[in-house]
């Protein structure tokens, strides 16, 4: 029986955007918000993040043609956007890959209230929602108008679906965004709620870092994807290109 799962996957975080400068101004002034004029989906990338994508472009366009992303699937945000499309203008997709496609599942995590604040704004104008996510954890807390992780979830396990009906077999690239990354490990994995808070405490997932899977054939009935490499970013180190980990806007709520 073929296989229902993609030959490769690749979930690359999109590259450093305006947005993670501004939350890092905002914290080391110790600012309740975080100043950006957009929407959180209009954010752009930084000049740094459109630098790392065209490195990680490059990564993958040194792989021979037959060993690159053949499918790109991307998150409906900007960053997601632009970071899918430097790869593509750097060489990094297969040559007869369409143009990315965004898919809105693979969006970022909504906060709802709690969007453009740091964790001081949080603590200071939404106390009850700060103590409700100390109490019920940030895998299952969900702020007024946002998402929990659990939300996040359930939409990437229809994003999967669509996956393996569509794209078994083939190499795939996702560009999306750092709770996504953590979701989908959680997912594929098959882990616990402990175990995927234990990776996420272990440190952020880098803008433009590459986790990757293959397809091993001999794990079940229709094989299974293992994983080769998580919050990759050699590419960038090797490049010079200098490497950041700010968590998007409204952190302490992600």
């Amino acid at each position: 029986m073929a296989s229902r799962w993609p030959e490769r996957l690749w979930i690359v975080r999109h590259g450093e955007s305006a947005g993670n400068v501004a939350r890092d101004l905002a914290d080391a002034a110790g600012l309740g918000r975080i100043d950006i004029a957009e929407r959180d989906v209009d954010v752009p990338l930084s000049k740094l993040g459109e630098e790392q994508a065209c490195v990680v472009g490059h990564w993958f366009a040194k792989l021979p043609e037959h060993e690159r992303p053949e499918v790109v699937l991307t998150s409906t945000y900007r960053r997601a956007l632009a970071t899918a499309d430097i790869i593509r203008e750097c060489g990094g997709f297969s040559p007869d890959a369409h143009r990315p496609v965004p898919d809105e599942r693979l969006r970022e995590k909504e906060f709802g209230v709690l969007d453009r604040l740091t964790g001081h704004g949080i603590r200071e104008l939404h106390p009850d929602q700060a103590e409700f996510r100390r109490l019920l954890g940030k895998f299952y807390h969900r702020p007024p108008g946002g998402e929990s992780w659990c939300d996040v979830i359930l939409r990437l396990r229809s994003a999967l679906d669509t996956l393996s009906l569509h794209h078994a077999g083939r190499r795939v690239l996702i560009v999306s965004h750092q709770v996504v990354v953590l979701c989908l490990r959680y997912l594929l994995e098959c882990l616990t709620e402990e175990e995927i808070l234990a990776i996420d405490r272990a440190g952020d997932v880098a803008n433009c870092s590459v986790t990757e899977y293959r397809l091993d054939p001999t794990d079940g009935p229709n094989g299974g994807l293992k994983l080769c490499r998580y919050n990759f970013t050699a590419p960038l180190e090797q490049a010079g290109a200098p490497v950041t980990s700010q968590p998007d806007p409204a952190v302490a709520a992600r």
